[in-house]
């Protein structure tokens, strides 16, 4: 019988994320970051057809998140260098949560 794993996509993100921050991405891969979660590697192409679909899935997220706070900033923004400021720190805050990748 087939273990049942909960949240693997989830788990798969996370690890990845917490790898590349350490080792950053070119000594990231599937089979780490499968090892990590104590899944096989074949599992993670269950959810990712690659290391580059795994990264792009999580800076999207990452980048989800980044534009709410722009739209949160933008609505109670007093002015437009009030905005701006927002978009600015919002979009550094994202360059800096993925630096290793840039």
């Amino acid at each position: 019988m087939p273990k049942i794993i909960e949240n693997v996509r989830e788990q798969l993100l996370s690890e990845a994320k917490k790898q590349i921050a350490e080792y950053g991405y070119s000594k990231t891969t599937i089979r780490s970051v499968a090892k990590a979660c104590g899944l096989g590697t074949g599992t993670v192409y269950n959810y990712f057809p690659s290391k580059d679909m795994l990264v792009a899935s999580f800076m999207l997220e990452d980048w989800m998140i980044s534009m709410q706070t722009i739209e949160q900033g933008m609505e109670a923004a007093e002015d437009a260098k009030a905005a701006l400021y927002c978009m600015y720190q919002a979009l550094l805050a994202y360059k800096e949560k993925h630096k290793k990748l840039f």
